[in-house]
């Protein structure tokens, strides 16, 4: 058995040189999938744009989004995990600085769309691909819930950027096409640098000793013999499989109140204060920072404890009763006590959320799994903005949708506790099968 020594060492190279170029990837990420709802405070009026268009192009990046996800996933495990992230960086880079030069709905539809085709399948090849590969299980959790932290410091430190960047005009160009230009610019150059950096294989890491690798790959190797025992034989019998559909619908209904809230917390507190694009963007860090300290405590918390299950209902349920909150009053100091509860009911448990899966499938299963989990998110990520969008044309407030999204996160929240509780073994009494822990 290997010592705590090489165990902590392990630990803290993997989190350099594997963890931390996932985390800047989804931080670059994040930004350049919701920065469309900062450039909307002023783009919308520049181009002519009503909600429903622009409910509509912030929800149609899912379906791109969808429809390549699965087999993405699949392809990027059955060939390169650090490749196929590098080349979605890359594309997805580019296109999101091609939105700076659209000119009309149509182009800001399909712009749209394409960016979802781009970064189809980049977080499920990370769940099920990258950190399985590197962290053992118990391990796994906590580091899903730093890489996804990285959401958060997106908006803590994007929020504020793009508010700045959108008031600017430099070189003659609008300040939405600035940010637009910028934020796609760096992506290309991060995709082309992160070849460097990240591997696939611990057995070729030269910056791990001989004991490390035997220990790491030893443990993973044991853990994946141990769960292949329980999976289905096929990708097939995989997807169909009753605990895989069940965690389908419970993300569906999560990202639906999900990018609800991401993509129209802007105009709501814009709604609500009449501040500038900078003010908004400052004000958006502060629930954030709490829904940060939130997301790694929970982690952590539920690492320790061997539990998944309350660790993932619990926030879902504080989101639902902040969206409740939210449809009381459009005071600007209860507005941003709803924006702060929801922002961490949403965002705290997706790091332990998505150590659940890789409980119960590996590699190329996993793989699929996760993608068609993730892809049910994804159209929950149309139908949640666009809804809003429109509910909002038709009624002239968001009330009845906050109504919505918190009855779609109190199902989420119900489902999870519905889950099956652990089989646990004499060989692993952590083990959970398809359950999402205790």
């Amino acid at each position: 058995m290997a010592s705590d020594t090489v165990k902590t060492s392990v630990l803290r190279k993997t989190y350099l040189r594997i963890l931390l170029p996932l985390f800047i990837a989804s931080v670059l990420a994040f930004l350049d999938r919701v920065n469309v709802s900062y450039a909307a405070l002023t783009m919308n009026a520049d181009l002519g744009f009503d909600a429903k268009v622009y409910g509509l192009a912030a929800g149609i990046f899912f379906a791109g989004y969808v429809l390549f996800e699965v087999p993405g996933a699949i392809l990027a495990e059955r060939w390169s995990p650090s490749r196929w992230i590098a080349r979605i960086l890359f594309s997805w880079g580019a296109v999101s600085m091609l939105l700076g030069l659209v000119q009309n709905e149509w182009q800001f539809y399909v712009l749209r769309f394409l960016l979802g085709v781009c970064e189809a399948s980049f977080y499920p090849v990370i769940y099920a691909s990258v950190i399985p590969r590197w962290f053992v299980a118990e391990t796994r959790a906590r580091a899903i819930s730093i890489t996804l932290s990285s959401l958060l410091v997106s908006a803590i430190v994007g929020a504020p950027l793009a508010g700045w960047m959108v008031g600017l005009q430099p070189l003659g160009l609008k300040g939405w096409q600035s940010l637009f230009l910028f934020e796609g610019g760096v992506t290309v150059l991060y995709g082309c640098a992160i070849l460097l950096w990240l591997q696939d294989d611990p057995a070729k890491a030269r910056w791990l000793s001989t004991e490390e690798k035997r220990y790491l790959l030893d443990t993973l190797r044991a853990e994946q013999a141990a769960t292949r025992l329980q999976q289905p034989a096929s990708l097939r019998q995989a997807l169909a499989q009753p605990a895989v559909l069940r965690l389908c619908l419970i993300y569906f209904l999560w990202i639906t109140g999900f990018w609800g809230f991401s993509f129209w917390m802007p105009t709501v507190i814009k709604n609500a204060s009449g501040w500038s694009p900078l003010a908004i963007g400052l004000a958006s860090g502060v629930p954030m920072l709490a829904a940060l300290a939130a997301m790694l405590w929970l982690g952590h918390s539920s690492s320790r404890r061997a539990e998944k299950r309350w660790h993932v209902a619990l926030p879902l349920l504080l989101a639902a009763a902040g969206f409740l909150l939210g449809a009381l009053s459009d005071h600007i100091v209860v507005a941003l006590l709803s924006v702060t509860i929801v922002a961490i009911g949403v965002y705290s448990p997706m790091g332990v959320w998505w150590s659940i899966p890789t409980t119960f499938l590996t590699g190329t299963l996993a793989a699929g799994a996760i993608g068609l989990i993730n892809s049910a998110g994804n159209i929950g990520g149309f139908i949640g903005p666009y809804a809003l969008g429109l509910i909002e044309a038709a009624t002239g407030s968001h009330t009845l949708a906050y109504f919505w999204l918190s009855g779609s996160l109190l199902l989420s929240a119900l489902l999870v506790l519905g889950l099956k509780p652990p089989a646990r073994t004499a060989d692993n009494p952590t083990q959970t099968a398809a359950s999402g822990g205790r």
